[in-house]
């Protein structure tokens, strides 16, 4: 990939991946810098780093539905 060309990785549950050192914009306005080499994005807003991801989602617990519920 050229260096001047970023990669975006969207996973199924989890982060969004970044490659490459990123400066994101936050929504209040806020920038937020990365210097890693692949930084994940928290997509669920469980992270206590959020913008950043520190892997909560994998504590999610899934609700199961009640026998004969069909909702």
């Amino acid at each position: 990939m050229p260096p001047d060309r970023r990669q975006v990785v969207l996973t199924d549950e989890g982060p969004v991946l970044l490659s490459g050192p990123v400066d994101l914009v936050l929504p209040d306005g806020r920038r937020v810098t990365s210097q890693r080499p692949v930084t994940a994005l928290c997509m669920c807003r469980r992270s206590r780093r959020y913008p950043f991801c520190d892997t909560s989602h994998r504590a999610k617990v899934r609700a199961t539905r009640e026998e004969g519920d069909r909702c």
